[in-house]
């Protein structure tokens, strides 16, 4: 039984831990369900799992009897298709028929890629790696908004209005959409118990607007009872 460990192990350890702690931070600052904790784990354990498996070859080499190719990223390419498991995980399905946590899912898939890179040893590529991922989620999405068309420069919010009114619920939504809020999708339902109608919209505004400010701005139109603003 061998207890030398040796020391580019544990770099390699290291680096894994240090960048999968760099994603997992990003989706810790954002409230995000996979945050520091999974990331960390997902790294370490898929940067093991490749260093088993490439020292593996050289350990058990096999013997002159019988040929054996053994493939050296084999249980490397495990780690792909077993991390699916976490990435549904994190996959919701809201009430308002929208999905959220594809990027946390894609960010778990990235960090048990990361440490995969890193336990084959491509240290300067996982670095470079880890930069162009921060680089996509959080300053790429900021200068699109800058610089791209209208469309890319709003954000969605779900909004929910009650009202009493029978003869209003179009003119309220024209209201609304009066106010510079783009208007995308509209379901409407009349709740008997309450007389009144449920007014739901998946509406675009300004990115730089403030959701206060849309509240306030819809609270003001006339026969709306009630109002409630959700942000994906």
């Amino acid at each position: 039984m061998e207890w030398i460990i040796d020391t580019q192990l544990l770099v390699k350890l290291g680096l894994s831990s240090a960048l999968g702690a760099i994603i997992g931070l990003e989706r810790e600052l954002k409230r995000k369900p996979a945050g520091l904790k999974t990331s960390l784990v997902i790294s370490i354990i898929s940067c093991l799992l490749t260093i088993v498996s490439v020292e593996s070859v050289y350990r058990y080499p096999g013997s002159s009897d019988v040929n054996i190719t053994m493939d050296p990223l084999r249980l490397a390419a495990q780690i792909v298709s077993g991390i699916g498991f976490l990435g549904a995980g994190v996959i919701l399905h809201r009430a308002n028929d929208s999905i959220s946590g594809l990027t946390t899912a894609a960010m778990i898939w990235g960090a048990a890629g990361i440490g995969i890179v890193v336990g084959a040893g491509f240290y300067s590529t996982a670095i470079a790696g880890v930069i162009m991922l921060l680089l996509a989620v959080e300053i790429l999405p900021g200068i699109i908004r800058l610089v791209g068309p209208k469309r890319l420069q709003e954000r969605l919010l779900y909004i929910k209005i009650m009202t009493t009114s029978h003869h209003n619920v179009q003119d309220i939504v024209k209201a609304i959409e009066h106010e510079d809020i783009n208007v995308k999708r509209v379901h409407i339902r009349y709740i008997e118990a309450k007389h009144a109608h449920l007014i739901e919209l998946t509406a675009g505004v300004y990115f730089k607007r403030q959701t206060t400010q849309v509240y306030c701005t819809i609270s003001e139109i006339s026969d709306i009872q009630h109002v409630e603003i959700e942000e994906p």
